[in-house]
């Protein structure tokens, strides 16, 4: 992630499918409450692939600070109907699924550097998926535009702010 971080920043990671059959696919973090996570969840056609943004919520940064941020992409592959894609998860066996970890990595540009001279354009990483790490899949929703990308990040924002307010009038009944 490209700072300064206050405000969101935008990472998106490219998730594709080289199998022949469909795969599901989820995203977890050990931190969820500092990234919005879109689509967080989905299926992959064969030979398809998906883009999957991550927005890393305001923070004060301190450069001497380890970030031990991680995500999970973990898969597996489709039934052939799916109904409830939570049920999928569940009845999922261990040996079944598949997963690539990844770790967040926060960058300062330099005094020298402008903001404006990060490339937003980079092509994402692609997580392959081949017998040794398993298939990655794609969601319903092949991309997201500027616009809704801002839509997403505005209700982030919105869903912070309100669980903030939440978060205090529970400590305030407790």
């Amino acid at each position: 992630f490209p700072g300064p971080f206050t405000d969101v920043v935008t990472t998106n990671l490219k998730l594709r499918n080289p199998s022949d059959r469909k795969v599901c696919f989820k995203v977890k973090t050990t931190a969820p409450r500092r990234y919005c996570v879109r689509p967080n969840s989905g299926i992959i056609d064969p030979g398809s692939s998906v883009i999957v943004s991550v927005m890393l919520q305001p923070f004060d940064y301190d450069p001497n600070e380890k970030s031990k941020h991680k995500f999970m992409v973990q898969t597996t592959y489709a039934p052939p109907t799916i109904t409830d894609m939570e049920a999928v998860w569940k009845e999922a066996k261990p040996d079944e699924l598949m997963d690539s970890k990844l770790r967040c990595v926060f960058e300062m540009p330099n005094e020298n550097d402008k903001l404006n001279d990060i490339d937003a354009s980079k092509p994402a990483p692609v997580l392959n998926t081949s017998k040794q790490d398993g298939p990655m899949p794609k969601p319903h929703s092949v991309s997201l535009n500027d616009t809704e990308t801002r839509k997403l990040v505005e209700e982030c924002k919105r869903l912070q702010a309100e669980i903030m307010k939440l978060t205090e009038e529970n400590r305030h009944l407790r």
